[in-house]
């Protein structure tokens, strides 16, 4: 299938690289044009604009990094929706606000483009390795069409309704957990330091005896031993934080951890650990929370 594939940060290009070895013909697009090397490297042609990339595709696929980027390159000039034909499907794989998804939803509908939410659950390693899991809504026939596409990145597809809103606030859910897990560990670790016990004693005790969890045990990694570049930083842990109060704002819902979670983000942001692996930063943050004045 001839798929145009706008974004390649990590998760992207470690995407579309999954979908090329799967036999799939790509035409790619970047704002950074020397993220377009590897995928071209791979025989995708590389597309100067988010239209170009459209032409001829069966399927369009975006992995962008927030609002502002899907309003740019969906909206506006040389943008997408007004490029893609009748019938073309969109799959956005990005983690976006609930809002801009029912925008794009009822922008889809009225240009009759078919179009389906799936948003990601996994790291750059894990997108390379094709075993993310993929949280998708949409109408059924668009979902079955998307479906060949999304399989060859995931080791698992949820599909949860017919509304994409509706995964995209699936997203913003799991992340405000991994969010609450990541802080949870990390003063978990301070506690278990000022008791004399090592992190990965604490940690290898906890998850064996409690939730027998690969991502406590993947994160509980992270935290101790940082990774050399980060898989996601705490700026985008507080985007996605941001967009999950919101959403729940908007149904009249108030979140109390979530509150607090943002004041954590803010602080860690405000110290200069914007761009620290998200969850590396949480948990210098709790290290630095934890220490009491003797």
């Amino acid at each position: 299938m001839r798929i145009g594939f706008l974004g390649l940060g990590q998760m992207g290009t470690a995407m579309a690289l999954r979908l090329i070895a799967a036999g799939h013909e790509l035409s790619v697009w970047n704002r950074s044009e020397a993220r377009t090397e590897p995928l071209a490297r791979e025989g995708a042609i590389v597309a100067g604009t988010p239209a170009e990339a459209e032409l001829g595709a069966d399927a369009v696929i975006t992995m962008l990094f927030d609002d502002a980027a899907h309003e740019e390159v969906l909206f506006g000039a040389n943008g997408l929706m007004d490029a893609l034909s009748p019938g073309t499907l969109h799959i956005a794989c990005s983690t976006i606000s609930v809002a801009l998804s029912e925008r794009i939803t009822a922008e889809h509908a009225r240009h009759g483009h078919l179009f389906v939410a799936a948003p990601v659950f996994g790291r750059p390693n894990v997108a390379a390795d094709g075993r993310l899991w993929i949280v998708a809504a949409g109408e059924e026939s668009a979902v079955a069409k998307a479906r060949p596409l999304l399989e060859p990145l995931a080791r698992g597809i949820s599909v949860i309704g017919s509304e994409p809103r509706q995964a995209h606030a699936l997203k913003l859910g799991g992340n405000f957990l991994i969010s609450a897990m990541i802080h949870s560990l990390g003063e978990s670790f301070v506690y278990a330091e000022s008791q004399g016990i090592a992190p990965e004693t604490f940690l290898d005790a906890v998850n064996s005896a409690l939730f027998q969890s690969p991502f406590y045990a993947a994160y509980g990694n992270v935290m101790l031993h940082p990774p050399e570049q980060a898989g996601a930083t705490v700026e985008l842990g507080a985007k996605d934080l941001r967009l999950l109060r919101e959403a729940a704002a908007s149904r009249h819902t108030r979140l109390s951890l979530a509150d607090s979670l943002a004041e954590i983000f803010a602080q860690a942001q405000q110290a200069g650990l914007g761009k620290t692996d998200w969850a590396v930063g949480q948990y210098r943050m709790a290290q630095r929370r934890g220490v009491l004045a003797k």
